[in-house]
This record gives structure tokens, sequence and C-alpha cells, in this order.
């Protein structure tokens, strides 16, 4: 299905060699150990090219430019995903605080964590490591 937004069906499963060998430290942290890169470090965060926004682990689609808005946060930010089914969420109770952590729902790469502190009309912000992403630039639809 390359080219579309399509939900990928198939999990990737790696084991932890396999992710060491395919993606650079940093971005095994990420999205392997769920760490967080420093702010406003990322690639993505000031970023206004149109296209699509991939997952570096499995390019599963996740976001289009055209939800990412400036949020001051000092990491790329999105209003919503570009398929509700791609990413998946959960409790994440670490650092002594409660949050909701997104994850790539094909490879369960750690991706960021959502807030409900964004703009109309969802009122949600993705808050997203860049480091997790490879933008794509084109028409925002994946090609």
């Amino acid at each position: 299905m390359p080219g579309t937004m399509e939900a990928m069906t198939d999990k990737v499963r790696k084991t932890d060699d396999e992710w060491r060998d395919y993606l650079t430290p940093e971005q095994y942290r990420v999205t392997r150990e769920a760490g967080t890169e420093p702010a406003f470090a990322g690639q993505y965060c000031d970023t206004k090219a149109d296209g699509t926004y991939r997952c570096v682990c499995c390019r599963q689609v996740l976001f289009l430019s055209g939800a990412k808005f400036d949020s001051g946060s000092g990491w790329p930010s999105f209003g919503s995903p570009a398929r509700e089914q791609h990413v998946e969420t959960e409790t994440d109770r670490g650092h002594g605080m409660e949050r909701i952590e997104v994850r790539c729902s094909r490879c369960d790469a750690h991706l960021g964590h959502v807030f409900d502190d964004g703009p109309a009309p969802t009122g949600k912000r993705y808050c997203i490591n860049s480091v997790a992403l490879e933008l794509i630039e084109g028409d925002g639809e994946g090609e």
C-alpha cells in the first residue's frame, strides 16, 4: 500500500538488536526506550514544509503537515493524527506525573504525548519527538 494513508495491518516486530541495527542511537533511545529529545532541538520543531510525517521505525503515515501548529513547546505539535487507527495511546506515569503516551500502532514506537490544550477543532496537542518522525515532503498524502 505504499503511497496511501490506509492502515498498515501487519505489526512490525523486531528484536532489540535488529532495532539497534536499523535506527540511529538517538532514534532507538526515543522510540524503543520511550526517551525524549531536548526541547527546541528536533529537526521538525520549526518546519513549515508541506508533507506527510511517517514513523521513522516502520514508515506508517502518522501526521499530515496541515495538522501541524506552533505550540511553543519545543516539539512538533499536531492537532490530530492522519488516521486515528495509526496511533495508540496509553497512560504514562513516569517521571512523577501522569500523561498520555502516543505510540505508533504498527510498530509500538514511542512518539511522544498528547495533551488537551491544543487548538480547535480537536483541542488536542500531539507533542511528538522529531527523531521519531520522517517527513516526506509533497502533497501531504504520503506520496
